[in-house]
C-alpha cells in the first residue's frame, strides 16, 4: 500500500495479528483514514449502495437455491412452493427478484455519474473497463436467474436470446447447442444455467474488489474533475463519508422495501405468473426492463446479424471511452456543450427503453417506435463516437476553480458553503465565541454606566 501506515495496534492479540495477517490495518488504511476529496456529493454514494445491493442479492439467491429445483418440469413448482409453503419464502424471493431492479437502477445512476464527471479518464482508464467488465458481468447473471423460474417469459427469452448467437457465420450453430446442452431449450439449458447464477455472482464480488483496489490506487474522483493539490482538498472517509453513505444506503433500502412489500411485481411480467409451454408463444414477449434498450436496438435492424452487432457494439463501445474523449477537462460541469450532449444521450437511452418495451408495430406520437428506436440508435453511437471526439476540440470550457478546498469552502462573493463536519462545527464555535465575546463586552459596558 502506498504512503506509510498510521495504524498502531493496542492489544498484543492485535499486534500479533498484525504481523501475520494485517487485515485490521488495511481496513485503517483503507477505509478508515483513507484521504478521500471532501466535495463529493450524493451521487459518490451509489457505490456503497450497490455493494449492499450486491449482499442482499447473493445472500437471498444462497437461501432460494436451498429450496430450488432446476428440472424442466419442477422448476415452476418450485418457485410457487417457495411463495407458498417455505416460512417466508414470499419474502425472500420477492427481495431477490425486486433487488435485480433496484441493482440496475443503482448501477445506471452509478455509470452515469461516471460519464457525466469524466471519471475514466486518465489515470482511471482501467478503473473504467473493470467497471464495465462488472457490468457486463452483472447482465449475464440477470440474463441466467431470467430464465430459471422456467415461466412463459423465461422459456421465450431464454429461446430467443440464445438464437440470437445462430447468426454469427459458421460458428453459430454449434455455439447455439452448447449453451442449450442439446437442440432446443430445455432441462440441460436449465442446469447450465442455474450452476452458473450460482457461480458467477462470487466471481463478481471477486471483481468488485479488484475494481475497488484499482480506485484506492489512483484515489477518488470529484465532481469538479480536478485532482488534489493540498490536505486542505481532502477529509478522511471515516466518519465523515461512512456516515453519509449509510444514510444514504438506508434511504434506499426504504425503497427498496416499498417495492418488496407494496409492489413486488412492479418490474415484473404478467407471464412470469405463467409455466413454460414451447407449443404456445406469448404474443410480446420482452425482456426484463435493464435489458430493453438494447433489445430495441437488436429489434429496429431488420437484418439478424448486423442487429446482433449493433447490440453487441453498444456495450463493447464503453469500453473505448477513455480513449474517445478529446477533452482534457474531465467535468462535465465546465463543459456547457457537452453537458447539453450529454442529457440527450440520457434521453436516447430512455427513449430505447421505452421502445423495447412496445409491440414492434407500435407507434410513438404517430412514428413507428422501430424508426424512433432507430434515430435513438443512431444518436447513441454518434454520442461516442463522433460527439465526445468532436465536441472536446471545438467547446469553449468554463474557468475551473484552483482547487477543491477553494471551490468546497468559498460560494459567490466569498461566503463560506458546503462545509463539511469538521470546517462546519468549527465555523459555529467561532461564532459562538465571537457572540459571547459581544455579549460580555455590553454587559460590561452597562455595568461601567
Amino acid at each position: 500500500m502506498p504512503g506509510r501506515s498510521s495504524y498502531n495496534p493496542k492489544s498484543s492479540l492485535a499486534k500479533w495479528l498484525d504481523t501475520r495477517l494485517p487485515l485490521p490495518r488495511m481496513i485503517h488504511d483503507q477505509f478508515i483514514v483513507f484521504q478521500t476529496p471532501r466535495n463529493l456529493n450524493i451521487w459518490y454514494t451509489f457505490g456503497g449502495i450497490l455493494a449492499f445491493s450486491l449482499g442482499v442479492q447473493i445472500l437471498s439467491g444462497i437461501v432460494l437455491a436451498m429450496h430450488y429445483v432446476a428440472s424442466a418440469e419442477l422448476a415452476f413448482d418450485a418457485i410457487e412452493r417457495i411463495m407458498r409453503d417455505v416460512n417466508y419464502g414470499w419474502l425472500i424471493r420477492s427481495v431477490h427478484a425486486t433487488g435485480a431492479s433496484m441493482f440496475f437502477i443503482a448501477v445506471y445512476i452509478h455509470m452515469l455519474r461516471g460519464l457525466y464527471y469524466g471519471s475514466y479518464k486518465a489515470p482511471r482508464e482501467l478503473l473504467w473497463i473493470i467497471g464495465v467488465l462488472n457490468y457486463l458481468l452483472m447482465m449475464t447473471i440477470a440474463f441466467l436467474g431470467y430464465v430459471l423460474p422456467w415461466s412463459q417469459t423465461s422459456f421465450w427469452g431464454a429461446t430467443v436470446i440464445i438464437n440470437l448467437f445462430g447468426a454469427i457465420p459458421f460458428i453459430g450453430t454449434h455455439i447455439t447447442i452448447w449453451l442449450q446442452g442439446d437442440f432446443a431449450v430445455g432441462d440441460i439449458t436449465l442446469n447450465r444455467f442455474f450452476a452458473l447464477h450460482y457461480l458467477l455472482p462470487f466471481v463478481l464480488v471477486g471483481m468488485v474488489g479488484l475494481h475497488i483496489w484499482a480506485l484506492h490506487l489512483v484515489r477518488n474522483n470529484n465532481p469538479l474533475g480536478i485532482d488534489v493539490t493540498s490536505e486542505q482538498d481532502t477529509i478522511p472517509f471515516h466518519p465523515y463519508y461512512t456516515t453519509k453513505d449509510t444514510f444514504y444506503v438506508l434511504v434506499f433500502a426504504i425503497v427498496f422495501a416499498y417495492f418488496v412489500f407494496f409492489a413486488p411485481d412492479f418490474f415484473a411480467s404478467p407471464n412470469n405468473y405463467e409455466p413454460a409451454d414451447p407449443l404456445k408463444t406469448p404474443p410480446n414477449i420482452v425482456p426484463e426492463w435493464y435489458f430493453l434498450p438494447f433489445y430495441a436496438m437488436l429489434r429496429a435492424i431488420p437484418d439478424k446479424l448486423f442487429g446482433v452487432m449493433v447490440m453487441v457494439g453498444a456495450i463493447v463501445t464503453l469500453f473505448f471511452v477513455p480513449w474517445l474523449d478529446s477533452s482534457a477537462i474531465r467535468s462535465n460541469r465546465f463543459r456547457p456543450l457537452m453537458k447539453r450532449c450529454f442529457w440527450a444521450f440520457v434521453m436516447a437511452c430512455v427513449v430505447l427503453g421505452y421502445c423495447g418495451a412496445q409491440p414492434a408495430d407500435a407507434t410513438m406520437a404517430g412514428v413507428p417506435v422501430v424508426w424512433v428506436a432507430r434515430l435513438a440508435t443512431l444518436y447513441y453511437f454518434a454520442f461516442f463516437w463522433l460527439i465526445m471526439p468532436v465536441v472536446g476540440l471545438i467547446e469553449v470550457p468554463i474557468k475551473l476553480p484552483a482547487s477543491i478546498a477553494q471551490s468546497a469552502l468559498a460560494g459567490p462573493g466569498g461566503t463560506r458553503s458546503h462545509l463539511p463536519v469538521r470546517d462546519a462545527w468549527s465555523a459555529i464555535l467561532s461564532t459562538a465565541s465571537r457572540q459571547s465575546s459581544i455579549v460580555a463586552k455590553a454587559t460590561s459596558a452597562r455595568k461601567r454606566r
